[in-house]
């Protein structure tokens, strides 16, 4: 059986009154690719975000390898050093070229070596598509497409355990959907653990091991893609569907 690398039990998150994520649990095995869909407003993107602590959870415990990092004193540097996120605006510096944007966190953060971050960020536009040709490009001369394969390598050369994707899509062309998630088909092939909140439900059916169903901050369904798709037992789930794969 596959280790749990994360274990999230009765998360809640709310801004004022406002009660956005209800009582959430769910364990993350280590090279599981999971799907997250559901309207807009279901919560979904709030969820990621309270994995990341981008927003702080209002309750609940956040387990990774069984150490709580909502604890005091917990060292959350390293937990987002292991804790990936690739966001759908790409988030690059526009002052500095391709190369530069996936060395900086490296040199940073992790505080590597000019040269063997250079090394680490090469191997890694590579590996999303993104060689020497463009390594010396600027954002504002890449696709939109592009800019978010140069955000995906970002987060690989970090070495993370999981990446949370969120929706990371959404802000592209048509044309431009296909080649990101193509990288992101290749990653999760290559056994990286993969959070993927996405409208894109052929990609959440062909690469999920699992899909989640999220509606009102409440994770209301969740099972295998085939089954989640073909045979929702939740009549939400079945209204979410139908509307979405008309």
């Amino acid at each position: 059986m596959p280790e749990v690398i994360l274990s999230i039990t009765n998360l809640k998150k709310s801004f004022g009154q406002n009660e956005v994520l209800k009582d959430i649990s769910l364990d993350v095995k280590k090279g599981e690719v999971i799907s997250i869909i559901g309207s807009s407003g279901s919560g979904k993107s709030t969820f990621l975000r309270a994995i990341n602590l981008l927003e702080k959870p209002t309750d609940g415990q956040i387990l990774y390898y069984k150490q709580n990092i909502l604890d005091k004193g917990y060292n959350l540097t390293l937990y987002r050093e292991k804790v990936g996120m690739v966001f759908q605006s790409f988030n690059l510096f526009n002052n500095l070229n391709v190369l530069e944007n996936a060395m900086v966190a490296q040199t940073t953060v992790l505080k590597r070596d000019r040269s063997e971050a250079k090394a680490i960020a090469k191997k890694n536009l590579e590996t999303v598509g993104m060689g020497q040709q463009y390594w010396r490009a600027k954002p504002n001369q890449l696709s939109g497409g592009q800019k978010q394969r140069v955000a995906i390598a970002r987060a690989l050369s970090m070495n993370p355990e999981v990446i949370l994707f969120d929706e990371p899509t959404s802000a592209l062309d048509p044309e431009m959907v296909g080649e990101v998630l193509k990288t992101m088909q290749d990653l999760a092939k290559s056994g990286l653990t993969m959070l993927v909140v996405t409208h894109e439900m052929e990609f959440a059916k062909e690469v999920s091991d699992r899909v989640i169903f999220m509606d009102q901050g409440v994770i209301a369904e969740q099972g295998p893609p085939e089954q989640l798709f073909e045979k929702p037992q939740e009549e939400r789930t079945k209204i979410f569907l139908q509307r979405f794969l008309k």
